[in-house]
């Protein structure tokens, strides 16, 4: 029974016990704040420096549609490489390992004009669970943090929570031994709505509250109505677990709060039931209001505990992901991390992102099935489900009113259908592949889609050739080789252009797993460039492997991509 973030597992570092903690959630919900008008869809950047979320809403998260980004909680915090660092805050200062305050102003500022709004994790339910010296200079002991709290802001509980049946064991006592605040104490609350205030300075849009059930709901809504902006959008970190004292829906007054029935339900059926069985997801199996519930494939937390889908697992993680954006339930967050074997790593080179499937970031948010899916999501806002179509099994379809459509074959053979949907006539682009799609007169259109992937329609998308999501933006190639890999080993294309690597093949960019055995990577390329290409494998010691037969060859055509995505590795 889940009663806790499944990160909050107690580690050791520098001789102290330490914990790894509660979850990350965001999204942009519509119960206590206008969100960006019809863009709903949270990039959850998991320990991204704030200059290169900066980056990224330029380049990806403000073309795709994203209408939010969430950041790792920018606080000082314990020093470590761990993850988990990030979530023991020693003060309030913005001297946290992601940047320093000038740099998260910089990147509140660069999203802002990309048309993306920032919520920043913030962490208010405790300090931490040692001594030392904070990233930002600051000393502190585990009941002592100078300028900010003394043991009488702390001394509530100074044992850890035991007893998840009992609602002041589990409100007042310390989380895997993190010292608890006293949230009900006046100074207390002054000295957290301070720290929100001065986010808020700097234009921060929302705060997700982590570790929320560990807080009285009275305790935060108070909190809350001192802040410069009291209807500013939050949600709550409030994790369901049957029978326990503390229910999520207990903190609906003050902000919306992930469901995180939502995602460990998708693992179950993606994994033992069948997808036939999603049609009332939702609200239909007990889940909260659909306004109010913040929904996931999978947060760092969850990713790392095994209790929901994660990148590990292939096409059915991709498929969960395109599930999820469009159906019509809940506000939904895209984790965008990093490759881990350990569950403590923190991330790659410290958080600074020098390129998307480098380095071990995995940057879920820019699949081109995950970020093609952001722009339908948008175009289908206020569709009710429509249309809907299953095979019994893992095979299902259905529309979003007169706006958008969507099938997905989660079998392991191909499937070949005339779907029936509420789309006008005319052509569209499958966003999900970058071809065009004609729809009749009728609303049908015949499309056949390979063992673990999709097809998606909607009304912004009318051809492949313009538009900002992946497969029908600037031009180049979209390369799918299907390729199987064992431990250790990548698959990258080479070629005889510079985005190729020019043939050599330390160069050649590697292709993403995401809908493993399937490889994917689009590339940026002249209109109208001819060019070669091979395919490569290398292992984790650098060794590489050339596929066999003479090289392969295509034209980007005059706009759009070049679609290579029936490519198979040549032994």
């Amino acid at each position: 029974m889940a009663r806790r973030s499944l990160s909050a597992a107690l580690a050791l570092v520098a001789g102290a016990a330490v914990l790894a903690v509660p979850t990350g959630f965001g999204t942009a919900g519509t119960a206590q704040a206008a969100g960006p008008g019809d863009k709903d869809v949270t990039a959850v950047m998991f320990e991204w420096k704030f200059d290169s979320i900066a980056k990224a809403c330029k380049e990806s998260l403000g073309p795709a549609g994203y209408g939010f980004v969430q950041v790792s909680p920018p606080q000082e915090h314990i020093q470590g490489s761990q993850w988990w660092t990030s979530y023991q805050p020693v003060s309030y200062k913005i001297a946290g390992r992601l940047g320093n305050r000038a740099a998260f102003s910089a990147m509140v500022a660069a999203c802002h004009g990309a048309g993306v709004k920032v919520i920043a994790d913030t962490v208010i339910n405790h300090m931490s669970a040692g001594s030392g010296t904070g990233t930002g200079g600051s000393p502190y002991t585990k009941y002592d943090y100078p300028g900010v709290y003394s043991v009488n802001d702390l001394n509530d509980c100074q044992s850890q929570i035991s007893n998840y049946g009992d609602r002041g064991n589990v409100q007042n006592c310390e989380l895997v031994g993190l010292a608890d605040l006293d949230t009900g104490e006046n100074y207390v609350r002054g000295r957290i709505a301070a720290y929100l205030n001065d986010l808020l300075s700097l234009g921060v849009d929302g705060f997700r509250i982590d570790a929320a059930k560990h807080m009285p709901a009275a305790d935060l809504a108070d909190i809350k109505s001192r802040l410069s902006n009291p209807g500013v959008y939050w949600k709550h970190e409030a994790i369901h677990g049957a029978g326990e004292a503390v229910s999520p829906s207990e903190y609906l007054g003050s902000g919306d709060v992930q469901e995180f029935r939502y995602g460990r339900s998708l693992k179950q059926v993606f994994n033992n039931e069948n997808l036939a069985n999603l049609k009332n997801f939702g609200a239909g199996w007990g889940f909260m209001d659909s306004a109010r519930s913040a929904v996931f494939v999978d947060n760092h937390d969850t990713e790392r505990g095994g209790d929901t889908l994660n990148y590990k697992d292939g096409s059915k993680y991709t498929l969960a992901g395109v599930f999820m954006l469009a159906y019509p339930y809940g506000a939904p967050d895209v984790h965008s991390g990093y490759e881990f074997s350990n569950h403590d790593a923190g991330p790659p080179n410290g958080g600074q992102v020098n390129a998307c499937y480098s380095d071990g970031w995995k940057c879920q948010h820019a699949w081109r099935e995950i970020s093609s899916m952001v722009g339908f999501r948008n175009a289908a806002r206020g569709q009710a489900l429509s249309h809907w179509w299953d095979n019994g099994g893992d095979q299902i379809a259905f529309g979003r009113g007169t706006k958008a459509y969507v099938a997905i074959n989660h079998e392991g053979s191909s499937l070949t259908r005339t779907f029936q949907t509420g789309l006008p006539a005319g052509d569209y682009c499958d966003v999900q592949s970058g071809k065009g799609v004609t729809v009749n007169g009728s609303g049908q259109f015949t499309a056949t889609l390979g063992a673990g992937t999709a097809v998606a329609l909607h009304a912004n998308a009318r051809t492949c050739g313009g538009g900002t999501g992946p497969g029908t933006g600037t031009s180049g190639a979209s390369f799918g080789v299907n390729a199987t890999t064992q431990s250790g080993q990548s698959i990258h294309v080479t070629g005889d252009q510079p985005a190729l690597g020019g043939w050599n093949t330390a160069n050649a960019p590697k292709l993403d797993p995401a809908a493993y055995p399937v490889w994917n990577l689009d590339v940026s390329l002249p209109a109208g460039t001819a060019f070669a290409y091979k395919y490569v494998r290398k292992d984790a010691s650098g060794n590489v492997t050339w596929e066999s037969g003479a090289n392969r060859t295509a034209t980007v055509p005059a706009t759009g991509k070049v679609a290579l995505t029936a490519d198979v590795w040549r032994a």
